[in-house]
């Protein structure tokens, strides 16, 4: 499986490398892996749930409400 850098994923999935981290510090995403050297790589899998992330934002749904679909929660 390929991974890429926080840098290559965000352009792949349409969101610039600052969003990833917001995504990232919010408590949106995780990283497929991080090195030893602290480096973020994201897989495929991670590409499609920053591109839903993405598009669930911009058709008007908050993060926090975006956050909570994830975990399960009811807003």
């Amino acid at each position: 499986r390929s991974l890429l850098r926080l840098s290559e994923a965000a352009r792949r999935a349409g969101v610039t490398p600052a969003q990833l981290h917001y995504y990232l510090m919010v408590g949106l995403m995780e990283p497929t892996r991080v090195s030893a050297g602290h480096q973020r790589w994201f897989d495929g899998q991670a590409l499609r749930r920053i591109s839903l992330i993405r598009l669930l934002n911009d058709s008007g749904y908050p993060l926090r409400e975006i956050r909570d679909i994830f975990l399960g929660q009811r807003p």
